[in-house]
């Protein structure tokens, strides 16, 4: 007797085009249930395993991550992509060298992998001219290549220069590979702009209903670590979550995809449907909070949103991180984001310009909120890490463990790009980088000397 075949439905190309569109839009609930669906229909069409991967990235679901790009390794050996988005996960776990092994052989399979060629140079040294710079140099120049990619090599060849001391090369490609991403997001400063404006313009109407803490049931404590962007949030969450009582969660993007209309002045807001995005964050947060009861978050630009934050959760910590405004400027300036969250960070003009509006944002909260903020300065906890170190857990009230003075030895995934920085032990120095581009900077950066 002959067994017939399962037959599955190949996905429609409206379906593939409706999963993207979610995807891209960061609606990641959505997207992941259209994921879902279409393996449903079809287990072995490895497209929906890479965007079910990268949704579960990006949820701080960092095992499950894992598990599905072996899953669509396994589907996929032959596809360039798939090894590049491997490298990409290995690389949040820790592991630099299979991370390496993966963007090359990702390479091997698409010799003018441009996002490849970026991410191997991250994970590299470039100490010489090798094969590598070579092939990158070569793809620079070459007139069939998109912007994308143009934009990914620019930022590869950077960092190649950067490791070999060329800073006058590397800022060359720096500033082009910006202006780049600039173009291809179409981005104004004022978009950014409008958002500062108008969160606190609608801040008393979200202080008016905010939620009392002793109605409140509290399984689950959030942390809140804000900042700007590589201000150090990310070696600050590696620190508290080393502690036996605290998950990290990551940079979620819970509280923009649930709050961001509330906090804008965009929806209606009554006590009701504050419960509701607390309740929804917090079912979020369980999903990911390994069984403790205090859990991180560290998506630095929640700062935006911590009006909002302490209506819905009275217990919350949070802490905001402070750092040196040219390192933090320059850092994000030298970085490649694929969120446009972070189009600001393209143009060192519209950097020091948000850093600016962040820092009156936060002292429109200091005054409206007394009390309720953590100051945590960057520079004074790599210089005196105990110090600092225990005045940050007593704000948690948390009690002392050993092993908060050595946060590199967490073996939490990081998938920002802080993750090979604070893989090492805490070092002094990295907000002096910047200085080797002094020369070429135009003194952009005085404006910070008042």
């Amino acid at each position: 007797m002959i067994k017939n075949k399962k037959t599955y439905n190949k996905p429609t190309a409206q379906e593939i085009r409706n999963l993207l569109h979610q995807y891209q839009t960061e609606r990641f609930d959505s997207a992941e249930k259209l994921a879902l669906m279409m393996i449903d229909k079809d287990p072995k069409y490895p497209f929906a395993w890479k965007v079910l991967s990268a949704i579960l990235m990006k949820s701080g679901r960092h095992r499950q991550a894992y598990e599905v790009n072996k899953k669509t390794l396994k589907l996929s050996p032959q596809d360039a992509e798939v090894h590049n988005n491997f490298g990409v996960m290995l690389k949040s776990l820790g592991n630099m060298h299979q991370a390496e092994k993966h963007y090359r052989r990702a390479i091997q399979l698409k010799p003018d992998f441009a996002e490849a060629y970026r991410n191997l140079a991250n994970v590299k040294k470039f100490y010489l001219k090798d094969e590598e710079f070579l092939k990158m140099n070569k793809l620079c120049i070459d007139e069939k290549i998109s912007n994308e990619q143009l934009c990914h090599i620019h930022f590869g060849l950077a960092k190649a220069n950067d490791d070999m001391g060329n800073y006058k090369q590397a800022f060359h490609h720096y500033i082009h590979g910006n202006m780049l991403r600039k173009k291809i997001l179409k981005y104004e400063f004022k978009q950014d702009a409008e958002i500062f404006s108008k969160i606190k313009f609608n801040y008393q109407k979200i202080a008016s209903i905010s939620l009392s803490f002793e109605k409140l049931i509290n399984n689950i404590t959030p942390i809140f670590i804000v900042g700007m962007p590589r201000s150090g949030t990310t070696l600050v969450e590696q620190i508290i979550s080393s502690h036996s009582k605290v998950s990290a969660g990551g940079e979620l993007p819970f509280v923009q995809q649930l709050g961001f209309g509330l906090s804008m002045g965009k929806l209606e807001i009554t006590p009701n449907i504050l419960g509701n995005f607390r309740d929804s964050y917090l079912d979020k947060l369980q999903k990911i909070s390994e069984g403790k009861d205090l859990i991180t978050d560290k998506m630095p630009n929640n700062f935006l949103h911590i009006g909002l934050i302490t209506a819905a959760f009275p217990e919350a910590k949070i802490i905001n991180v402070l750092r040196d405004p040219p390192a933090v400027c320059w850092s994000n300036f030298t970085r490649y984001f694929s969120s446009r969250g972070m189009s600001f960070s393209f143009d060192l003009k519209d950097s020091i310009s948000y850093y600016q509006h962040y820092i009156e944002h936060m002292n429109f909260w200091e005054k409206y909120l007394p009390n309720k903020i953590y100051n945590v300065d960057y520079e004074k906890l790599v210089i005196d890490q105990k110090k600092e170190t225990r005045k940050l857990i007593e704000y948690i009230n948390l009690g002392w463990e050993d092993n908060l003075l050595s946060p590199e030895k967490n073996n939490r995934a990081v998938s920002t790009a802080s993750n090979i920085q604070v893989k090492q032990s805490i070092y002094q120095g990295s907000s002096q980088q910047w200085k080797n581009y002094k020369e070429f900077l135009n003194d952009t950066f005085d404006v910070f000397k008042d």
